[in-house]
């Protein structure tokens, strides 16, 4: 019972973070933070659309040729937990400048989003050159 009662005044402040923000009218910091974080949480279920098309389309390609050694979905998946890492470790690093501040979260999210649609780019890239 402790557990849940602390579970629940942990999360109680970020249910009230998530309310409803205008984003077209952003007004107070904490209203910009709330909408970078939507914005890349609108990126990041893209690119998790745009990267299943894309294991897809590499599973359809190494059955009609198989590869003689790792899979090109193989190497999509390999590739991709690594740039989840780097994604994550360097939006770390840019909202270093603000750390601890309140503008730190929409550095780290600005960055998240930016990298984001530039990975769905990519992976849109890849389906292209076959």
């Amino acid at each position: 019972m402790r557990l849940s009662l602390s579970l629940f005044l942990c999360l109680s402040p970020l249910t009230a973070f998530a309310q409803d923000v205008d984003c077209a009218n952003q007004v107070t910091q904490i209203d910009m933070n709330q909408c970078a974080y939507q914005e890349f949480e609108a990126a990041d279920a893209a690119l998790n659309r745009v990267y299943a098309e894309a294991i897809a389309f590499l599973q359809a390609s190494d059955r009609e040729y198989p590869p003689a050694g790792e899979s090109e979905e193989a190497r999509l998946r390999r590739a991709q937990r690594a740039w989840v890492a780097y994604r994550d470790a360097n939006c770390d690093q840019a909202g270093f400048q603000m750390r601890g501040g309140s503008a730190e979260p929409l550095l780290v999210n600005g960055c998240l989003r930016f990298m984001t649609e530039a990975r769905i780019a990519e992976l849109r890239s890849v389906m292209q050159t076959y």
